[in-house]
This record gives structure tokens, sequence and C-alpha cells, in this order.
């Protein structure tokens, strides 16, 4: 059966549903309440590298509204008012988790996260670092972005609520030796050494001064992986 044309600006059809009752309208609201819930925890979930240079709240905005202010614009069957009442309360609870944060630290420290030190005077924290959704690859890359070549030139470095990388640099005349960080470097790593030396580990970078064709087991982090340590000042 061919369906009846549709009606421009037919003003029952563009604000309301036949089968939409006010009961319905609350029922969005509580399905509102629910779902932003859960893209909250889906997006803490991921951690704070998959919500990088958005916070978690601006993110949710997106997420939340995208669908229903997409559907409203395009098709002729759903209504504007059930999509006003999505847009108002994903939009009160975006007001409402803000206003929390300012209120209770603690619990912005949960939700969005607090900065983490992740590297101190060239040795990466082990504690801190396996407790983030990252891997050394990808730790790596972003010092490599700013043309650090190993990770005795590196005083601290954070990761921040937002994702982001905070870097803090030794001067040149305090850089010390530490693990090279080039991927063709990387992957020179072996458990015995080739020359007397100071070698670092290759999954900390904690440096050791190791004789000839010693095999070694890293006091920070237990792994046997070892390269001779870079003592490149930086260049920027």
């Amino acid at each position: 059966m061919d369906q009846p044309p549709v009606i421009p600006f037919d003003w029952h059809r563009i604000l309301w549903a036949d089968d939409t009752t006010w009961v319905f309208l609350l029922e969005i609201a509580f399905r509102c309440g629910v779902m932003y819930l859960l893209i909250l925890g889906a997006l803490r979930v991921m951690g704070r590298r998959g919500v990088r240079q958005l916070s978690i709240f601006e993110l949710s905005i997106i997420l939340g509204l995208g669908s229903a202010a997409g559907d409203a614009m395009l098709y002729d069957d759903t209504p504007l008012l059930p999509t006003v009442v999505v847009f108002g309360m994903v939009s009160g609870l975006y007001v409402l988790f803000n206003r929390l944060t300012e209120w209770y630290p603690r619990f912005s420290d949960w939700l969005e996260g607090e900065p983490v030190l992740l590297i101190e005077d060239g040795v990466i924290n082990q504690q801190n670092f396996k407790h983030q959704n990252l891997t050394l690859k990808e730790l790596f890359g972003e010092l490599r972005e700013l043309q650090v070549e190993h990770l005795g030139q590196v005083r601290r470095v954070y990761v921040e609520a937002t994702g982001e990388f905070s870097i803090f640099f030794f001067e040149d005349a305090d850089t010390r030796p530490g693990l090279p960080i080039w991927p063709e470097r990387l992957r020179e790593a072996q458990p015995t050494t080739t020359a007397a030396g100071p070698h670092a580990c290759a999954d900390c970078g904690q440096v050791r001064e190791l004789a000839e064709a010693t095999a070694a087991r890293c006091p920070n982090c237990q792994h046997d992986s070892w390269l001779p340590a870079s003592t490149a000042r930086r260049v920027s």
C-alpha cells in the first residue's frame, strides 16, 4: 500500500507522533539519564587517551546528542518534542556533572582522572604506567615527536587528565645516559651485552653498568633486555 504524501509544515506531525503520550516523554527522560551514565562509564573505561583533546563531558555531549539531532533533522516521522526532552536532559546532566566535579575534587579525580607521573629522572614509573591504558610504543612515539632521543634527556613526564603529555627536560649539562627510543634501536635489545659500559633496560629505562657478555635482570622491573645507553644531548 502506498503511503500518503508527507504534508509540509504539519505541526502535529512535527511536534507530536500519534502514539506519543506524556508518560512516554518521562520514559525518554529516564532513558537519557541511563544512557548518559553508560556513556560516561564507557569513556572512563577507555581511559584518558581515548578522549584526548576533549574533556569527558564534552565528548559525552557529542555522543549523547548526535543521533537525536540528526534523526530529528532528517526523518519526517521523528517528532521534535521527544528530541527537545533528550536535549534538555543531556544538557542538564552535563551541567550537573560539571558542577559535581567543581564541588567534589575527589569525584573529579575519579571520573576525569588526575595528572599521573610516568617518567622520573629518565626511568619509567612502572607502578603508574601499568595503571594507564597506554603502551610503551605510544609513550615513546609521543616523546619522539618532541625530538627526545633517549630517556636520559627527560626529567619528568606526566599524562594529564586530557590525555596530553607534559614533558620536562634536563638541562644539557645534566643529561644522563638513558634508554634510546628510536624504533630501530629498540629492536636491537637483547639479554646479553656485547660490550662493557652503561646499559639501559629496554622496558623501564633503568641504567646499569654491565660488563661485556653479561646477562642480567633489571632490579627495577625484572626484565632482561638491554641496550647500550645513549648520552646524546637534546637538539630541539
